[in-house]
Protein backbone atom coordinates (compact mmCIF):
# COMPACT_ATOMS: atom_id res chain seq x y z
CA UNK A 1 0.00 0.00 0.00
CA UNK A 2 1.34 3.34 -1.14
CA UNK A 3 2.86 6.00 0.95
CA UNK A 4 0.55 8.79 1.72
CA UNK A 5 1.01 12.67 3.52
CA UNK A 6 -1.54 14.46 4.72
CA UNK A 7 -0.29 18.23 6.23
CA UNK A 8 -2.13 19.37 8.80
CA UNK A 9 -3.89 22.71 8.50
CA UNK A 10 -3.32 23.35 12.40
CA UNK A 11 -0.46 24.40 11.88
CA UNK A 12 -0.87 26.82 8.98
CA UNK A 13 -2.00 30.47 8.88
CA UNK A 14 -5.74 30.24 9.06
CA UNK A 15 -5.43 34.17 8.43
CA UNK A 16 -4.90 33.12 4.98
CA UNK A 17 -6.72 29.94 4.97
CA UNK A 18 -7.34 28.80 1.37
CA UNK A 19 -4.27 29.95 -0.25
CA UNK A 20 -2.40 27.99 2.99
CA UNK A 21 -3.81 24.98 1.52
CA UNK A 22 -2.92 25.43 -2.07
CA UNK A 23 0.46 25.83 -0.88
CA UNK A 24 0.76 22.21 -0.64
CA UNK A 25 -1.61 21.05 -3.72
CA UNK A 26 0.32 18.70 -5.69
CA UNK A 27 2.31 17.40 -3.19
CA UNK A 28 -0.21 16.53 -0.64
CA UNK A 29 -2.52 13.56 -0.94
CA UNK A 30 -4.86 14.92 1.64
CA UNK A 31 -5.32 18.01 3.77
CA UNK A 32 -5.61 17.02 7.12
CA UNK A 33 -8.23 18.99 8.86
CA UNK A 34 -8.00 19.22 13.22
CA UNK A 35 -11.64 19.91 14.03
CA UNK A 36 -11.37 20.88 18.41
CA UNK A 37 -14.26 21.81 19.95
CA UNK A 38 -12.88 22.89 23.48
CA UNK A 39 -14.36 20.21 25.61
CA UNK A 40 -13.21 16.90 23.96
CA UNK A 41 -9.72 18.44 23.90
CA UNK A 42 -8.81 21.74 25.65
CA UNK A 43 -8.50 23.65 22.35
CA UNK A 44 -10.98 25.11 20.28
CA UNK A 45 -10.53 25.42 15.90
CA UNK A 46 -12.85 25.21 13.66
CA UNK A 47 -15.77 23.58 12.18
CA UNK A 48 -18.28 22.42 9.85
CA UNK A 49 -18.36 26.52 8.32
CA UNK A 50 -14.67 26.40 7.76
CA UNK A 51 -14.77 23.12 6.48
CA UNK A 52 -17.42 23.64 3.64
CA UNK A 53 -15.86 26.54 2.57
CA UNK A 54 -12.34 24.37 2.03
CA UNK A 55 -14.24 22.16 0.10
CA UNK A 56 -15.03 25.00 -2.19
CA UNK A 57 -12.00 26.76 -2.18
CA UNK A 58 -9.54 23.54 -2.23
CA UNK A 59 -8.47 21.02 -5.03
CA UNK A 60 -6.71 18.73 -2.22
CA UNK A 61 -8.98 15.94 -0.92
CA UNK A 62 -9.90 16.51 2.64
CA UNK A 63 -9.78 14.44 5.89
CA UNK A 64 -11.35 15.48 8.60
CA UNK A 65 -10.04 14.61 12.78
CA UNK A 66 -12.88 15.40 14.48
CA UNK A 67 -11.38 15.77 18.29
CA UNK A 68 -15.28 16.47 19.75
CA UNK A 69 -17.41 15.43 21.92
CA UNK A 70 -20.53 13.59 20.64
CA UNK A 71 -19.50 12.57 16.96
CA UNK A 72 -22.24 10.35 16.65
CA UNK A 73 -24.23 13.46 15.83
CA UNK A 74 -21.92 15.55 14.45
CA UNK A 75 -19.56 13.69 11.95
CA UNK A 76 -21.90 12.58 9.47
CA UNK A 77 -22.40 16.07 8.66
CA UNK A 78 -18.83 16.42 7.70
CA UNK A 79 -18.94 13.72 5.50
CA UNK A 80 -22.23 14.88 3.93
CA UNK A 81 -20.28 17.96 3.62
CA UNK A 82 -18.30 16.75 0.75
CA UNK A 83 -15.26 15.12 3.27
CA UNK A 84 -13.18 12.70 1.63
CA UNK A 85 -12.37 10.84 5.17
CA UNK A 86 -13.90 11.71 8.39
CA UNK A 87 -12.31 10.26 11.33
CA UNK A 88 -14.13 10.15 14.94
CA UNK A 89 -11.66 9.56 18.46
CA UNK A 90 -13.31 5.91 19.77
CA UNK A 91 -13.00 7.60 22.96
CA UNK A 92 -16.04 9.97 22.33
CA UNK A 93 -18.47 7.94 20.01
CA UNK A 94 -21.40 6.06 21.73
CA UNK A 95 -21.56 3.58 18.73
CA UNK A 96 -18.58 3.90 16.77
CA UNK A 97 -19.92 0.80 14.59
CA UNK A 98 -22.96 2.51 13.63
CA UNK A 99 -21.04 5.61 13.26
CA UNK A 100 -18.25 4.42 11.10
CA UNK A 101 -21.68 2.72 8.84
CA UNK A 102 -22.98 6.43 8.55
CA UNK A 103 -20.03 7.58 7.52
CA UNK A 104 -19.52 5.20 4.51
CA UNK A 105 -23.03 4.99 3.21
CA UNK A 106 -22.72 9.44 3.35
CA UNK A 107 -19.60 8.80 0.88
CA UNK A 108 -16.83 8.98 2.94
CA UNK A 109 -14.24 7.39 4.22
CA UNK A 110 -14.80 6.16 7.92
CA UNK A 111 -11.67 6.45 10.58
CA UNK A 112 -11.38 5.97 13.86
CA UNK A 113 -8.59 7.27 15.91
CA UNK A 114 -7.25 6.58 19.36
CA UNK A 115 -5.02 8.75 22.14
CA UNK A 116 -1.98 7.46 22.59
CA UNK A 117 -2.92 5.72 25.75
CA UNK A 118 -6.14 3.91 24.46
CA UNK A 119 -5.54 0.19 23.50
CA UNK A 120 -6.41 -1.34 20.08
CA UNK A 121 -6.96 -4.94 21.19
CA UNK A 122 -10.63 -4.00 22.30
CA UNK A 123 -11.82 -3.05 19.16
CA UNK A 124 -9.69 -5.99 16.84
CA UNK A 125 -13.25 -6.84 15.71
CA UNK A 126 -14.69 -3.83 14.84
CA UNK A 127 -11.28 -2.91 12.09
CA UNK A 128 -13.31 -4.27 9.21
CA UNK A 129 -16.15 -1.98 9.74
CA UNK A 130 -13.54 0.95 8.99
CA UNK A 131 -11.01 2.59 6.48
CA UNK A 132 -8.91 3.76 8.34
CA UNK A 133 -7.08 3.75 12.15
CA UNK A 134 -5.28 7.04 13.02
CA UNK A 135 -2.93 6.58 16.27
CA UNK A 136 -2.57 9.55 17.52
CA UNK A 137 1.68 10.05 18.59
CA UNK A 138 1.16 12.96 20.89
CA UNK A 139 -1.68 13.84 23.13
CA UNK A 140 -4.70 15.43 20.95
CA UNK A 141 -5.15 18.82 21.18
CA UNK A 142 -2.12 20.93 19.91
CA UNK A 143 0.32 21.52 17.21
CA UNK A 144 4.02 21.12 17.47
CA UNK A 145 4.58 18.50 19.72
CA UNK A 146 6.86 15.66 19.71
CA UNK A 147 6.50 12.23 18.80
CA UNK A 148 5.73 9.66 21.39
CA UNK A 149 7.93 6.59 20.93
CA UNK A 150 5.47 4.85 23.42
CA UNK A 151 3.06 4.42 20.48
CA UNK A 152 5.29 2.96 18.32
CA UNK A 153 4.69 -0.56 19.80
CA UNK A 154 0.78 -0.11 18.97
CA UNK A 155 1.37 0.85 15.61
CA UNK A 156 3.38 -2.48 15.38
CA UNK A 157 0.74 -4.26 17.15
CA UNK A 158 -2.27 -2.51 14.87
CA UNK A 159 -0.68 -3.22 11.87
CA UNK A 160 -0.43 -6.86 12.83
CA UNK A 161 -4.11 -7.12 13.36
CA UNK A 162 -4.64 -5.66 10.20
CA UNK A 163 -2.31 -7.90 8.28
CA UNK A 164 0.20 -6.70 5.86
CA UNK A 165 -2.39 -6.34 2.36
CA UNK A 166 -5.17 -5.22 4.50
CA UNK A 167 -7.14 -1.99 2.32
CA UNK A 168 -7.91 -0.31 6.21
CA UNK A 169 -5.31 2.71 5.76
CA UNK A 170 -2.86 2.88 9.21
CA UNK A 171 -2.44 6.66 10.13
CA UNK A 172 -0.08 8.51 12.45
CA UNK A 173 -0.59 11.95 13.87
CA UNK A 174 1.95 13.76 15.77
CA UNK A 175 5.19 15.18 15.32
CA UNK A 176 6.18 13.50 12.29
CA UNK A 177 9.24 14.70 9.92
CA UNK A 178 11.46 12.62 8.07
CA UNK A 179 13.26 11.54 11.02
CA UNK A 180 10.23 9.90 13.30
CA UNK A 181 8.46 9.02 9.61
CA UNK A 182 11.15 5.87 9.42
CA UNK A 183 10.39 4.55 13.05
CA UNK A 184 6.21 4.82 12.38
CA UNK A 185 6.63 3.45 9.14
CA UNK A 186 9.03 0.92 9.56
CA UNK A 187 6.28 0.12 12.68
CA UNK A 188 3.27 -0.56 10.14
CA UNK A 189 2.22 3.15 9.09
CA UNK A 190 1.34 3.95 5.73
CA UNK A 191 -0.66 7.21 6.36
CA UNK A 192 0.91 10.55 8.23
CA UNK A 193 0.18 13.45 9.10
CA UNK A 194 2.66 16.57 9.40
CA UNK A 195 1.68 20.18 10.53
CA UNK A 196 4.96 21.94 11.71
CA UNK A 197 7.47 20.00 9.86
CA UNK A 198 5.37 21.20 6.47
CA UNK A 199 3.84 24.43 7.07
CA UNK A 200 6.86 25.65 8.96
CA UNK A 201 9.65 24.53 6.42
CA UNK A 202 10.76 27.10 3.98
CA UNK A 203 9.77 25.21 1.07
CA UNK A 204 6.48 22.88 2.18
CA UNK A 205 6.65 21.07 -1.10
CA UNK A 206 10.25 20.06 -0.18
CA UNK A 207 8.97 19.08 3.08
CA UNK A 208 6.42 16.59 1.99
CA UNK A 209 8.70 15.11 -0.67
CA UNK A 210 11.50 14.32 1.75
CA UNK A 211 8.73 12.88 4.56
CA UNK A 212 7.73 11.05 1.94
CA UNK A 213 10.96 9.80 0.28
CA UNK A 214 11.75 8.55 4.21
CA UNK A 215 8.75 6.53 4.81
CA UNK A 216 8.85 4.98 1.35
CA UNK A 217 12.81 4.01 2.49
CA UNK A 218 12.33 3.04 5.48
CA UNK A 219 9.31 0.27 4.68
CA UNK A 220 6.04 2.76 3.78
Amino acid sequence: MSVQISPSILSSDFGQLAAECERVAGAADWLHVDVMDNHFVPNLTLGLPVVEALLKSVSTPIDCHLMIEDPDRWAPEYAEAGAGSVTFHVEAAHAPIRLARALRSAGARAGMALKPATAIEPYADMLSELDMVLLMTVEPGFGGQSFLDVVVPKIARTRELLGPDSDVWLQVDGGIDDTTVEIAAEAGANVFVAGSSVYGAADPIAAINNIRAAAIAAGG
